[in-house]
């Protein structure tokens, strides 16, 4: 039985699915779950960013607190407790993956949920998978919840007739 349940959140349509999931496991088990936004400015790309828009940093950490704020009041309707949490990567050495791990570890999860954004191939070797780097990371069991648009193409090429080669 699961009893702490530790679900990074970002808005994303994958992020949403994973998070529904989060739900269901968290009230099926009357487990405590806590929702985590990570905010994650690098240096260069902080440098970059704060340029053109100063505020980026708190803009984040508010988009943070919305998205904690939304998934309270999602958990609230199906009866799931918990806090949601907003972290920040440390700008020296940290990443999104070590920094869900560090507060995961907080948290005392026995579980992390999270969604995986179905990248392929070079934009996945180019990009990183945060999914992935957390799960070669982890002590507690991880559930990698795909997007509905991987899950429904994933269902049409079940269905689509074989063809002999």
């Amino acid at each position: 039985m699961y009893k702490r349940i530790l679900a990074p959140i970002d808005g994303s349509i994958t992020s949403e699915h994973a998070f529904d999931e989060a739900i269901k496991i968290a009230r099926a088990n009357d487990a405590e779950l806590q929702p985590l936004y990570v905010v994650d400015l690098q240096p260069v790309a902080y440098d970059a960013a704060v340029t053109f828009y100063p505020d980026i940093r708190e803009a984040l950490l508010e988009e943070g607190k919305r998205l904690g704020t939304q998934a309270v009041e999602r958990m609230a309707r199906e009866s799931v407790k918990g806090t949601p949490r907003v972290s920040e990567v440390e700008l020296t050495g940290d990443d999104i993956a070590q920094r869900i791990l560090q507060c995961a570890e907080d948290f005392g999860a026995d579980l992390v949920i999270m969604g995986t954004h179905g990248r392929r191939g070079w934009r996945r070797l180019v990009l990183g998978s945060v999914a992935e780097r957390f799960v070669r990371l982890a002590h507690c069991p991880v559930m990698l919840v795909p997007g509905r648009e991987a899950e429904e193409s994933a269902e049409r090429h079940e269905g689509a007739p074989q063809t002999a080669e």
